[in-house]
């Protein structure tokens, strides 16, 4: 019988998974395991791999005698070498259409409340005092402002599409991007440096890549403009985190909006838990159950083509 190894998963249960792959005569095994340590044994003769936030690196690839696929529960893929996924002919699929409206929501829901100090309101309300928590300079009009995008996939579109609702003047820094596309989006294509020095709100929305990772750290924070904000629902490792924290208490930043940190979870004693101009979620942006609903089922597609020889779809390692 063909096995089916779940590495580590944040559902209550794989019920859904084992709606779709125990019909077709496949095992599944559900483990917690996120180590190389624990991985190595666990995945050793699996025929399938599901991974959520586990360190898929390559001495566990390596130890996957059978394997026939790698499968992400995500759009990113940065916890899985995918070099030697491809050394080893084993295909890695992600899950790339999912939560795409779920992730662009949050993030203008970030920029609003940065923007207009929902959170210090709420909680000047809470304390049972009335007026404004904060300086009138504080409360910004998002027609008045300048916000940069980084990357131009199909969130950074989403998220592009809904701030010309708010009339704000848009500029997209992506160089996989032809620059008509962005144009023909209604932002305007940038160098990096250009965007870091015009932008009231920079939002990150490229992958993790070694050429991504600390793309904000002293040396950009500093071309950016005073009293800037940082809104991260993409990768934490794209922000070195101590520079973002000196930038804030220095002033440099006035705020900075963050679902995803490095490292993950925020430390209880980090500045990023006590800041009063820092918003942070827990890794939550993509959440509805329609969004989740799609991951699972497609996750579990995957395997499922994989081991009875169908056409893979989402292949990002080049693998077929």
């Amino acid at each position: 019988m063909s096995k089916v190894v779940v590495t580590d998963f944040t559902f209550p249960d794989l019920s859904v998974e084992r709606a779709i792959l125990e019909p077709l005569g496949f095992e599944l095994i559900a483990a917690q395991a996120k180590t190389p340590e624990l991985l190595i044994p666990l995945v050793r003769d699996a025929d399938a791999v599901i991974t959520q936030f586990a360190s898929v690196n390559a001495d566990v690839i390596r130890a996957m005698t059978q394997s026939r696929v790698i499968v992400r529960y995500g759009i990113g893929v940065d916890n899985v070498d995918l070099q030697t996924a491809r050394e080893c002919k084993i295909p890695v699929c992600n899950v790339p259409d999912y939560c795409i409206d779920e992730v662009a929501d949050h993030t203008l829901a970030f920029i609003l409340a940065t923007t207009r100090q929902v959170v210090p309101n709420a909680f000047h309300n809470r304390d049972g005092k009335w007026g404004l928590a904060t300086a009138l300079s504080d409360m910004k009009t998002l027609k008045d402002l300048t916000v940069g995008i980084i990357g131009f996939g199909r969130i950074g579109r989403e998220v592009v599409d809904r701030l010309r609702g708010f009339k704000a003047r848009v500029l997209v820094y992506d160089p996989a991007v032809p620059a008509a596309d962005i144009e023909a989006s209604g932002a305007t294509g940038v160098a990096l440096d250009s965007l870091l020095q015009q932008s009231d709100i920079v939002s990150l929305h490229c992958p993790s890549t070694a050429e991504t990772k600390k793309l904000l750290r002293d040396e950009t924070l500093a071309i950016m403009k005073q009293g800037a904000v940082v809104v991260n629902l993409a990768r934490g490792d794209l922000i070195d985190t101590a520079a973002l924290v000196d930038a804030l208490q220095t002033g440099k930043l006035s705020a900075a909006a963050l679902d995803v940190c490095d490292p993950e979870p925020i430390p209880l004693d980090s500045p990023l838990r006590s800041l009063p101009n820092v918003i942070t979620a827990s890794h939550i942006a993509s959440a509805s159950v329609k969004a989740v609903a799609k991951l699972r089922n497609s996750a579990a597609k995957h395997a499922a083509n994989a081991l009875q020889g169908l056409p893979l779809t989402n292949v990002v390692n080049g693998v077929v």
